[in-house]
């Protein structure tokens, strides 16, 4: 099977992750990540949208509604927002399927991964987020429902995070 997919492991290659940004009136569902085994890293103390890696046998909106019940006990009305092809500097990058959504029903959980939390909108500027959290954030939020999916990709310049968007 790999060689009629054309399966080159000397060519580029991506993770495939799902985030997840569900909205409930005027708040958003955010996770205040928690240390990783232990151990403080970057991102802990920071918020981003729930959200992992899609599982094999999976496609990415399984995955999302998946990973919202694991990491919150909720379920959504879910929509492709767009895909982000993440630069990360390494052999394998991350290609991240984007969602927003609409909360339908759930009590909120914490797990090993975090806490979420349904923060209001005003509150965004002063919380810490991902580095990618207030751009995604913004153009997931600024998408009218029947909206076509996005395209984009990361990466970092002189230190500087970019993030470059194209439209369908």
């Amino acid at each position: 099977m790999p060689e009629e997919q054309n399966i080159n492991r000397s060519r580029y290659m991506v993770i495939p992750r799902v985030v997840v940004f569900v909205t409930r009136g005027n708040e958003i569902l955010l996770l205040k990540i928690a240390p990783r085994n232990g151990k403080v890293t970057r991102w802990t103390g920071r918020y981003n949208g729930l959200g992992g890696h899609i599982e094999r046998g999976e496609d990415s909106l399984t995955a999302a509604h998946r990973e919202l019940l694991e990491e919150a006990g909720i379920t959504a009305k879910l929509r492709l927002c767009g895909v982000l092809l993440v630069d990360t500097g390494e052999e394998v990058g991350i290609e991240l399927h984007i969602f927003g959504g609409d909360y339908l029903s759930g009590e909120l959980l914490s797990t090993h991964e975090g806490k979420p939390e349904w923060i209001p909108l005003e509150r965004l500027p002063d919380i810490p987020l991902v580095d990618d959290g207030p751009v995604l954030i913004e153009k997931v939020l600024s998408m009218q429902p029947s909206a076509s999916p996005f395209c984009a990709k990361s990466f970092y310049e002189e230190g500087q995070l970019r993030v470059v968007f194209r439209d369908l």
